[in-house]
């Protein structure tokens, strides 16, 4: 991805202000800070740009839930971290900020756009990233304003949820229109490297090729949501429509509107360091459950190993919850990051990172299972290839440095990886005998990939499939949960949600509703 100058950055922060809410009040339907008009070239880029500080909140969200995150020795206080006793106080940002800064911005380019033929590129984006946002919430939250969301100025100021699967199937829609507009655009207004800090390394191209990875990035969205709302035999009738001739992304789907030192990477500046360069987060470590995946007991991967964690093998690491034996971080050291030969690589290679949106390791678990399961045509043999290409894009991600370049030869290391745990269907694949097995490799292959880039989608493949396999009470290394949880409802002791946040308590109390998050779950969850 290429880098953008300071001047775009700066437009885009300044837009920041003009067109997106900084009110104090959690309304989401109404601006009153929004600029009365303002040019869509300006309000993309940092409606773009906000939607990577979002992934980075999910991800730390799905870190500490989807079994990523521990509590490191030294500190105290965690509550709810250990023992899952939410409150609608919990994760209202996720919400409030979700729809308040980027969707509102996205929004207000489509009503700007529709219909306009000069600026079709811009309408397409902008409802693009939208569906991005809006799985968010859905898989989050369930049941989210929608239609009547960010409506303010119409009068809806109270806005009514709508049924989650309903959502799901318009965003599926939605990424078909999309589609649509990009392939039968005349041309018009284009976009720049200034305008899309998300595919800005096409923005050179022909207007085709550069388009050409948004439909590809819609089209890898509306993959996810028909493998999520998929069982085996009963496919989603979407994907009759779903163009595999199109195909899906084949690199990082990448945010980097030029971050640097002093305008930090989201994620780097929360779990990182600081402009100042103290450590962002000391009171975290690896937990033993995910760190199991990289240095045993359950498979050995030295090779991505030395680019997340600080000192592999020897990095602190916990069960969640344990506050008796836990261990500090390694002073003064990011955790989450490559140490010796191998810094500047892995999960935070340093403040000028861009910030994953999605992982091209996690669209080819998706056709993983969309041909393992036959919802594409392909078969078992068809499975394993994009199989094993999930892994060494895994590999290609965390070998990047900072400037996105691939900084050494990833297959030798992929043919060292699958050969030193031969036999292991987890990753030697054809070691596996049933379907079970050959999903069971697949999602937690998924789930290694995701490893506090994109915690948030491990969290909800492991709802929605139960893989990685956890066993409660089995000891640190294979008990996903903490061992303070609380929730006995469900078999992993995990959440199944969040609670809606108390903001809708207070502004849109006819349709607010207190949910159970030890045992109401998400549409797509059937366990």
């Amino acid at each position: 991805m290429k880098k953008l100058n300071m001047k775009i950055w700066a437009g885009a922060v300044a837009m920041l202000f003009l067109a997106s809410s900084c009110s104090d009040f959690l309304d989401i339907n109404e601006n009153p800070n929004a600029a009365t008009a303002a040019d869509v070239n300006l309000v993309l880029p940092q409606a773009i740009t906000a939607s990577a500080s979002i992934a980075n909140a999910y991800n730390s969200y799905g870190g500490h839930f989807g079994g990523f995150i521990a509590n490191a020795g030294g500190f105290s206080g965690f509550g709810t971290l250990l023992s899952y006793n939410l409150t609608p106080a919990d994760y209202n940002g996720l919400w409030t900020n979700t729809y308040q800064d980027p969707l509102n911005d996205f929004k207000y380019i489509i009503d700007k756009t529709e219909g306009d033929a000069a600026n079709t590129y811009f309408n397409a984006a902008a409802k693009i990233m939208s569906v991005y946002l809006y799985m968010k919430l859905v898989d989050t939250f369930g049941d989210v304003p929608y239609t009547e969301a960010l409506r303010g100025s119409e009068g809806l100021v109270t806005p009514a949820y709508d049924d989650a699967a309903a959502i799901y199937a318009d965003l599926i829609a939605t990424c078909d229109e999309a589609i649509t507009q990009i392939e039968n655009a005349t041309l018009g207004t284009r976009l720049t490297a200034a305008s899309d800090p998300l595919f800005a390394e096409f923005a050179g191209a022909a207007t085709d090729v550069h388009m050409e990875a948004w439909q590809k990035f819609a089209n890898t969205l509306k993959l996810k949501m028909l493998v999520r709302t998929s069982t085996p035999g009963n496919a989603a009738a979407g994907f009759a429509t779903l163009d595999t001739g199109l195909g899906f992304i084949s690199d990082d789907a990448i945010v980097d509107p030029g971050y640097e030192l002093n305008r930090p990477n989201p994620e780097w500046a929360t779990w990182g360091k600081t402009v100042a360069g103290a450590l962002a987060n000391s009171s975290r470590v690896p937990t033993s459950y995910s760190f199991a995946f990289y240095a045993g007991p359950k498979i050995s991967d030295v090779g991505r190993g030395r680019t997340i964690y600080v000192n592999y093998p020897a990095t602190p690491h916990n069960q969640l919850g344990d506050e008796a034996d836990a261990a500090p971080i390694v002073a003064n050291q990011v955790t989450w990051a490559g140490s010796g030969a191998y810094a500047g690589l892995g999960v935070l290679k340093g403040p000028a990172m861009g910030q994953p949106l999605v992982l091209a390791a996690e669209a080819r678990f998706l056709e993983a299972e969309a041909y393992l399961n036959g919802y594409i045509a392909g078969g078992v043999a068809a499975a394993e290839t994009a199989f094993n290409a999930g892994i060494t894009a895994s590999y290609n991600y965390l070998y990047k440095n900072e400037a996105e370049t691939v900084t050494q030869a990833v297959a030798p290391l992929v043919s060292s990886y699958i050969s030193t745990n031969t036999g292991n269907y987890l990753v030697d694949i054809t070691a596996a005998t049933t379907t079970a097995q050959r999903l069971e490799a697949i999602i937690t292959q998924k789930y290694i990939a995701m490893n506090m880039i994109t915690s948030d989608e491990a969290y909800n493949e492991f709802r929605r499939t139960g893989y990685p396999v956890t066993v409660p009470g089995g000891g640190e290394n294979f008990d996903i949960a903490s061992n303070k949880s609380t929730i006995t409802e469900r078999f992993d002791r995990l959440p199944t949600r969040v609670m809606y946040p108390s903001s809708e308590s207070a502004f849109n109390s006819g349709n607010y509703r207190v949910v159970d998050y030890r045992s109401e779950r998400i549409f797509w969850d059937p366990s």
